[in-house]
């Protein structure tokens, strides 16, 4: 039988406390029979569990009507807190779906979070069309740069926007478009696919930031999860690998077109139950990369031939920015050193990571150390300080940091 990967990490609130020896039972959704008993390591993970899930062959044909992946059912206990239960987790074929489990202080309390269908196979309201641009507050508003940021939150509404009894809840921007991505798209498609959807999602999102479109109306949060005005969101849902890895490569990048300031308000449909002209069809583009297309040929037949891809001036939350180059066995200087310190830092609340002295050289230990840590976070274990490796230092070693306050 076809399987998926499982692989649970569990922490005290934040990524910066990683929780070991948590207890993790996983039960099939369907059957509720037991499948396996997990124990987290000193960083918080399990090992990876191999799944039953159905042929990829599902998730790879807009006209089956099968549910392509397969749930589970998961039972957290720990030292730090109540009981937690996290059901709806959805494993597809040849993929590694990460559950990040974080545990709130209450005591007494079962916790629990629902994951709901995937948008792709359950009955979701279509997105209500906006214009593509919008117009910009005065200079007295929300807008205060000349070029888009990264923020360090987003601030998500858990309903439509008027449904003011609805929960705010503060996502890391990143996590959140991991999360919608997750949520809008099947991890099996061609990376080509995955990456123009992804493209669509954070230029969706970086309109709403920029234009500050529902904080100018009055409310007090970002974007909401209703997909009928924005995108789906589920607080506490399992990510996939596969798309994770794309958002760590091009978080920083939305779509625009000449002459325009603000990234393009990207609308899209899953092309199935929904067809949106002169907007991106997600299955569409799935099969458009199956024939070839690469990511910018995809968005271009969508969206038009005048669009290109435009980068965020500067993250927001992280002490600094990537120096432009990577940093490898031989490198020297400033950079280095703020990787060591930042490790150091991060050693502290995840041991299995070695420190290392900080003199301004990548040397071997530096080396491992940066491999042990992408190991831990899922990244290449390479031991060469890229992109994605230096943000997820970052956004680490701020959370580290931050328990020490």
């Amino acid at each position: 039988m076809p399987e998926g990967k499982l692989q649970v990490s569990v922490f005290r609130q934040t990524v910066g406390a990683p929780q070991s020896n948590a207890f993790i039972q996983v039960i099939n959704g369907d059957t509720n029979e037991t499948i396996d008993e997990l124990v987290t390591d000193a960083s918080g993970k399990t090992a990876l569990l191999n799944v039953p899930a159905p042929p990829v062959e599902q998730s790879l044909n807009s006209e089956n009507t099968a549910r392509p992946y397969s749930i589970y059912n998961l039972r957290i206990e720990s030292s730090y807190t109540s009981e937690k239960i996290i059901t709806g987790v959805q494993v597809l074929a040849d993929t590694v779906a990460e559950q990040n489990v974080f545990l709130m202080p209450e005591e007494h309390v079962i916790q629990e979070i629902e994951i709901p269908y995937h948008t792709l196979y359950g009955e979701f309201p279509p997105k209500i069309p906006e214009d593509e641009v919008k117009p910009l507050p005065p200079a007295t508003g929300g807008v205060v740069l000349s070029r888009p940021v990264i923020p360090e939150f987003i601030i998500v509404h858990d309903g439509v926007p008027t449904d003011s009894g609805a929960p705010n809840y503060y996502v890391p921007f990143k996590d959140y478009i991991k999360n919608v991505a997750s949520c809008e798209i099947y991890p099996t498609w061609p990376a080509d696919s995955l990456k123009a959807n992804v493209l669509a999602i954070l230029s969706f999102t970086l309109n709403r930031v920029y234009t500050e479109w529902y904080r100018n109306r009055g409310y007090n949060f970002t974007v909401t999860n209703s997909t009928a005005y924005d995108q789906a969101f589920t607080y506490g849902r399992n990510i996939f690998s596969e798309i994770s890895d794309i958002v760590d490569e091009i978080f920083v990048n939305f779509i625009t077109r000449p002459d325009i300031r603000q990234p393009l308000f990207t609308q899209y449909c899953d092309g199935r139950r929904v067809t949106c002209p002169n907007w991106l069809s997600q299955w569409g583009s799935m099969y458009l990369a199956d024939q070839g297309y690469d990511y910018m040929q995809i968005l271009k037949n969508y969206y038009g031939y005048d669009i290109y891809l435009e980068q965020a001036v500067m993250v927001e939350g992280v002490p600094s920015s990537f120096p432009g180059t990577n940093l490898s066995v031989g490198s020297v200087g400033s950079d280095v050193r703020i990787i060591q310190e930042q490790l150091n830092a991060i050693s502290q609340n995840y041991p299995l990571i070695p420190k290392v002295a900080v003199d301004g050289v990548f040397g071997n230990a530096t080396a491992q150390a940066v491999s042990t840590f992408q190991s831990i976070f899922s990244l290449p274990a390479n031991g060469i300080v890229d992109y994605p490796t230096w943000y997820e230092i970052s956004r680490i070693y701020v959370a580290v940091l931050q328990l020490a306050f």
